[in-house]
């Protein structure tokens, strides 16, 4: 069965004159969260460690009609973080909104067993480059008057997952960072919230096997995967006004996943 996301024609121009950065915006749920943005009026810098794929992204989205531009950023890099939130501010005047969306589920060992550089890797993308995305964006945002934060977690930034202990540290890392921030710049015109996907249909779970699949699947009481569309949905509302007061929340879109 196919599932896609229903056009919204009043929200439109929700975004119009604001100004975002989407990070691992190349493909899966930063290229859908990139279009969407795009599609209710913002201009959108997408930013990717490949380069090469968030050009391409960004030059199909300027061709559509859209504000649009690409930068390569090494979230793990924080000098890199700096230039591609620079690189917004000069290419489109401000930064209003950011997704921090980066990472990489890294491999599957148990916890005694987990390769302790493949723990520093998954921790450096997935929590470190949430910070150093915020510790750059949140001054930018400030300068711009105020705006709002997504910061990509997981259903596993509260479950755990036997064979992925760097990657569930992170994610629940990353939901005690935006819970902070948002206390820390609540009246200050800015607001911080994280969404928890499920399993997504993304480029992550494209070489998964059948059996793999089907057991991620079985693990969702809607009987199935989400899609990248549906968790952008959620980014976008919680990035535009109608969530004014929505702040330091920890938002699911996962099927079920968390009500079993």
């Amino acid at each position: 069965m196919s599932h896609t996301t229903p056009e919204f024609p009043e929200y439109a121009a929700e975004f119009a004159g604001r100004v975002a950065l989407v990070t691992g915006a190349a493909s899966g749920i930063g290229l859908a969260i990139a279009r969407r943005l795009t599609a209710g009026g913002a201009a959108v810098v997408l930013a990717d460690y490949h380069e090469a794929g968030a050009r391409a992204a960004a030059a199909e989205l300027v061709t559509g009609g859209a504000r649009a531009a690409a930068v390569a950023v090494d979230v793990t890099d924080p000098a890199s973080v700096e230039a591609a939130v620079r690189f917004t501010v000069d290419t489109f005047g401000a930064l209003h909104l950011a997704v921090n969306n980066a990472g990489i589920a890294g491999p599957s060992a148990p916890t005694g067993e987990y390769d302790i550089s493949a723990w520093d890797r998954v921790l450096a993308t997935d929590l470190s480059g949430v910070f150093y995305c915020m510790r750059h964006e949140l001054p930018a945002i400030l300068a711009a008057g105020g705006g709002a934060v997504v910061n990509m977690s997981s259903i596993l930034g509260t479950n755990g997952f036997a064979g992925q202990p760097a990657y569930v540290a992170a994610k629940h890392g990353v939901i005690g960072l935006t819970k902070t921030a948002a206390l820390e710049y609540a009246a200050q015109g800015v607001r911080i919230n994280a969404v928890g996907p499920g399993f997504i249909e993304t480029p992550l779970l494209a070489d998964a096997d059948r059996a793999v699949h089907e057991h991620l699947v079985s693990l969702h009481p809607q009987g199935r995967l989400g899609t990248a569309e549906e968790v952008a949905e959620l980014t976008a509302f919680l990035l535009s006004d109608r969530a004014s007061f929505v702040q330091g929340g920890y938002h699911l879109v996962d099927g079920g996943y968390a009500a079993r």
